[in-house]
């Protein structure tokens, strides 16, 4: 099985990575973009330069504190880029904003049929500072993964994606809503700034967030049909507030009894709705499909689809999918909620390759929302050579007419992807041989039930 090289790939090709960096600063007018945002000075080194310095720290494999110890950023002094990450007049979400829209209007819808289903994805993930004491709203957080608390944020992201590219469109870090798991309180800052409004939504509840970035990709002319999210922000108040701004919902609902919906009349769990009704016999690939309800204000109905798909390895459990376009069919709703996992890969790639959660130790949270958004943009730029790379018909209009588009990415792909970077992170820190790494590879895929041998082997 082919493997990606362990050395990544801008190391290799340093000289085509700053080439294609250059690029990406110049075509889509980052300075500009900058300015628009409230990040300019009257006089001095730009502001555009001090960005592209930190937007390509990660390049060369290097911290900002070593760039200046070995005299590498030029005529920029520490105090300058220190000014400009802790500036709380910097708009950062909105500078996510015009940059992702930017990219997606000029460069990827036209990669894209116009019956090509775009969504927005939305997930959150966790952004560790445990090593930290006094940064700006540090909260005790719960990591899921682990089941333990520990001290950081929840990272709210909002994605766009047709089905084969991912750009991030808008982040924010968050602290807890309850002040009793908030380690430090937020600085007193001017109320008519940026970061006294990026406080304010840091201690906010993350489906209203989720809600605020929504309305804020939309009015910088973002648009996708579906709203994509997994079963933490699925409560039926999300969802109808959501409709309301005129997009669908393809999420995964909780199997609680805590949660209702109108079937035949009665408000039942989706647990009991699974019980009242037979299943699907053979090897089709939901159990169930009914059409309910959900009861908003002043006794509006909004007609949903609940769809019981089985639970892979485990042959008595089930997951639940809830779809508010009742034209869909079941086998599109499981293919259009398959594209939420490049969220997945998004956050990943982020925190293995880009640095996300350990390239910024200061404890400003401007500081920590400036480097997100730095981060947000390496993405995009990378996300976009990737794309022109793969599809050929960003090579001139003879291609464009005559070449069918990218298919959607799949799950063998996605998991290959983050196989690939455990495998590497693997060979780097016990100094494994690529013979060994190898046979440790092929060893696992063995291992396999022989379904999911196939799909690896096919995607490899």
């Amino acid at each position: 099985m082919t493997r990606l090289s362990r050395t990544a790939h801008f190391e290799n090709n340093l000289s085509s990575i700053i080439s294609v960096f250059i690029l990406f600063i110049l075509s889509f007018k980052i300075g500009t973009f900058l300015k628009k945002v409230g990040a300019y000075k009257t006089k001095g080194i730009p502001v555009a330069t001090v960005f592209q310095q930190l937007f390509a720290l990660v390049f060369t494999h290097k911290s900002l504190f070593q760039a200046l110890r070995l005299d590498e950023t030029g005529k920029i002094a520490k105090d300058t880029f220190y000014r400009f990450l802790n500036s709380c007049n910097i708009n950062w979400r909105r500078f996510v904003h015009l940059l992702a829209g930017k990219i997606i209007r000029e460069k990827l819808e036209n990669l894209t049929d116009t019956k090509r289903v775009n969504v927005f994805i939305v997930d959150d993930t966790l952004y560790e500072r445990k090593r930290s004491l006094r940064v700006e709203l540090l909260s005790h957080v719960y990591d899921h993964c682990r089941g333990v608390f520990t001290r950081g944020f929840r990272l709210l992201t909002l994605g766009w994606s047709d089905g084969n590219t991912f750009i991030p469109v808008d982040t924010q870090p968050l602290a807890s809503e309850d002040e009793k798991k908030r380690l430090q309180h937020a600085r007193s800052v001017d109320k008519r700034t940026s970061g006294y409004r990026q406080r304010l939504i840091a201690q906010t509840k993350a489906p209203l967030v989720m809600l605020d970035m929504l309305h804020s990709a939309i009015s910088a002319g973002i648009q996708a049909k579906y709203v994509l999210f997994d079963s933490w922000f699925s409560a039926p108040a999300t969802i109808l507030k959501i409709i309301a701004k005129k997009l669908h919902v393809i999420t995964m609902v909780k199997k609680t009894e805590k949660v209702h919906y109108r079937y035949n009349g009665e408000n039942l769990p989706v647990n009991k709705i699974y019980r009242r009704n037979l299943k699907r016999r053979g090897r089709s690939r939901y159990l169930l499909s009914v059409e309910a309800e959900i009861l908003g204000k002043d006794e509006a109905v909004i007609p949903v689809r609940l769809v019981y798909v089985r639970k892979r390895g485990k042959k008595k459990e089930y997951l639940v999918l809830l779809s508010t376009d009742m034209s869909l069919s079941e086998e599109e709703i499981i293919r259009i909620y398959g594209k939420r996992w490049q969220i997945e890969v998004f956050f990943k790639v982020c925190k293995s390759y880009l640095r996300l959660t350990k390239e910024c130790h200061s404890a400003s949270y401007d500081a920590m929302v400036a480097w997100n958004a730095i981060v947000m943009s390496r993405y995009m730029m990378l996300a976009l050579d990737k794309r022109l790379e793969e599809d050929a018909r960003s090579f001139g209009e003879l291609f464009f007419d005559i070449c069918d588009e990218l298919p959607d990415i799949t799950f063998g792909k996605s998991f290959l992807l983050l196989l690939d970077t455990f495998l590497n992170i693997a060979a780097e820190r016990y100094l494994l041989a690529d013979d060994e790494i190898e046979s440790l590879l092929k060893t696992f895929i063995n291992t396999l039930p022989e379904p999911f041998k196939k799909i690896l082997l096919r995607c490899a």
